[in-house]
């Protein structure tokens, strides 16, 4: 009896959860390589392991010959009939051909390959039992560091990794820290850990926005899109299916202490959590806050958006470094172009009206500075004024006069050219 190889198999049973039957299989593929080397290149070689001893056998296809010319294949009548009396000429006989030496040779042989294939067999495991919960929230704990990647064990023996540029910026990690990451690969046939996993992806805010609020849970509210620079900012579009329910009130939180959890988990990231809408024009205004507006105009063709703000609103529009404008654009889909409105100019004042008037006029040959703030208080402000009005209405001007009005009427005449 193999209580050796009893014993190994019992233990990957029962710690590693692999079935005994795929072990034994796996165990008998890795030992053929072994036997032939042992055999040499027999046709039809197996190895079969007794499945309650553990003794292990190889086994050869052999034709019965009278006179062998190939040795590999072939055996004598006389020595088949040995063991199995009714062999005929050019039968099919299974042979056993193992080497006296066979555990020592094959244990020696086989063992990478057998590791080899059993890890291979566990990683095939973990990938069925984690394919369910890609693009989810998982949780491990991390064993090391390996320049800048973190290694995360996670359950039931499942390995996985995260890259630095899976990492939110700032965040430090030691062994034994524990972690909760968005599975994003499966990594079934490169070398490495199985699992690969983010805390960066836009999709980890959304998970944990799943996780904390109940209305997302049971349908009430949907999460429609989410743009994020990890570590600085994200913004989240909801929208209620039922009218009762307010999406951005159920995110936040009584209090706050919804979207305070989210925030705590994402290391202090701001999270801004918006009111979708189907109309792109609600959709953006809404999208830029806290920005308040002053217009938006909508290129259909182009899927573009013209956005205007005041002087005082266009800084907050754009946000540092234009975060907030190019997580706007990620949020709709929209490409978003904002510019400061233009202020509508100033009425002139009156005084500076009568100013004006009073130089324009005192300008013009004839009329000079006294008669002109005559005029211009007497209401006439121009020179085509003066020209349409009576002489008497001048001359009724106190300091114009009678003897001058003409004057003056002849002299805006000639400053128009009429």
């Amino acid at each position: 009896m193999n209580s050796e190889l009893i014993a190994v198999l019992d233990y990957l049973e029962n710690e590693r959860g692999i079935d005994r039957e795929t072990l034994l299989e796996l165990v008998e593929e890795s030992l053929l390589a072994a036997a032939r080397k042992a055999v040499g290149p027999a046709n039809d070689l197996s190895v079969r392991i007794d499945r309650k001893t553990g003794d292990i056998h190889a086994w050869a296809r052999l034709t019965v010959v009278e006179t062998i010319t190939h040795p590999d294949s072939e055996i004598t009548l006389a020595e088949a009939q040995a063991s199995q009396p009714e062999t005929q000429l050019g039968d099919i006989v299974e042979w056993e051909v193992t080497p006296e030496d066979f555990g020592r040779i094959a244990a020696q042989t086989a063992k990478q390959t057998i590791m080899q294939r059993l890890r291979q067999a566990e990683r095939s495991r973990v990938c069925d039992e984690y394919q369910d919960q890609l693009d989810q929230l998982i949780s491990g704990v991390v064993s090391r560091v390996e320049r800048g990647e973190l290694i995360i064990d996670f359950a039931r023996g499942a390995e996985g990794s995260m890259r630095y540029s899976e990492r939110i910026p700032g965040e430090e990690y030691r062994p034994g820290d524990h972690i909760t990451a968005l599975l994003i690969e499966i990594n079934l046939d490169r070398p490495g850990p199985a699992l690969n996993v983010s805390r960066s992806h836009p999709n980890f805010v959304r998970r944990l926005f799943e996780r904390e609020v109940t209305e997302i849970a049971e349908g009430l509210v949907e999460i429609k899109a989410v743009a994020r620079e990890a570590g600085y900012r994200s913004k989240l579009a909801v929208h209620s299916r039922e009218e009762r329910v307010d999406p951005v009130g159920s995110c936040v939180g009584l209090r706050g202490n919804r979207v305070k959890t989210v925030v705590r988990e994402l290391g202090g990231e701001k999270v801004d959590i918006i009111r979708w809408s189907d109309d792109i024009r609600t959709f953006v205004a809404n999208a830029l806050q806290p920005a308040k507006l002053s217009s938006v105009e909508v290129d259909q063709a182009n899927r573009s958006v013209s956005v205007t703000a005041p002087d005082d609103q266009l800084s907050l529009a754009i946000g540092r470094k234009g975060q907030n404008a190019r997580l706007a654009a990620k949020l709709t889909g929209w490409h978003i172009d904002i510019s400061k409105k233009e202020e509508a100019p100033k009425e002139e004042a009156f005084e500076d009206k009568v100013r004006h008037a009073v130089e324009r006029l005192a300008s013009v040959p004839g009329i000079g500075n006294e008669f002109a703030s005559a005029l211009v208080s007497h209401g006439f402000l121009s020179l085509e004024g003066i020209i349409a009005a009576e002489t008497s209405d001048l001359a009724d001007i106190e300091g114009i006069g009678a003897e001058n009005a003409e004057k003056v009427i002849e002299a805006a005449r000639t400053a128009l050219g009429a």
